[in-house]
């Protein structure tokens, strides 16, 4: 009798657990992963156009929801009065949208375009100085991985950053620990932030 209530009580645990999870995961506003290697990467590379840091984005709620995705600039440690690109949609008439949602840097002869852009939408390029100093590193870190991460509503989510140095050698940062990336804002020459917050209207 005792085995029988305590496989019965198992059973019941594992299936609660197992329930919640898929609850947990359908109700979610939105989620979101490093796609290193899309298609997208992949034909930057081929092109030689320059770098594009690519991301899977599912918005669960996209009728119900506004994305704001944004870029902060900061040079010599201190940002700049406007994002260097930004985007801001919603109330989508499907429930749910997913696609690509990312930044790149276009390299010409004369100059550096940046881009942004999510599901359906794409900002308008915008002027990035070149680098002129020679010895000057640059890079990018991203602040997610390749495992989903679920979005909450009102809350503003660092996804990656664009760095130049100041001399001849770069350092990396925990971009999860607020005082790295403010530390790492004061020791780099040009820094791009890029973030996303989700808002309910």
């Amino acid at each position: 009798m005792k085995k029988n209530y305590f496989t019965f009580s198992l059973i019941l645990i594992l299936s609660l657990i197992i329930i919640s999870g898929c609850t947990n995961s359908k109700d979610s506003i939105a989620t979101i992963s490093v796609n290193s290697d899309s298609e997208h990467v992949n034909t930057f590379k081929k092109l030689n156009l320059g770098e594009l840091y690519d991301f899977d984005f599912k918005l669960n709620k996209a009728d119900k929801t506004w994305v704001n995705v944004w870029i902060e600039s900061y040079k010599d440690g201190k940002q700049e009065p406007q994002p260097l690109a930004e985007l801001s949609y919603g109330k989508n008439p499907n429930k749910v949208v997913e696609g690509n949602l990312g930044f790149g840097i276009i390299n010409t002869d004369d100059t550096r375009l940046g881009i942004l852009y999510a599901p359906n939408v794409t900002a308008t390029p915008q002027k990035i100085d070149k680098i002129h100093s020679v010895g000057v590193f640059s890079g990018w870190d991203y602040a997610i991985g390749e495992d989903k991460v679920e979005l909450k509503l009102g809350e503003t989510y660092l996804l990656g950053a664009y760095r130049e140095s100041k001399g001849n050698s770069i350092r990396t940062y925990n971009l999860q620990d607020e005082n790295e990336v403010k530390k790492m804002i004061k020791d780099d020459s040009v820094i791009f932030l890029l973030k996303i917050k989700i808002e309910e209207k």
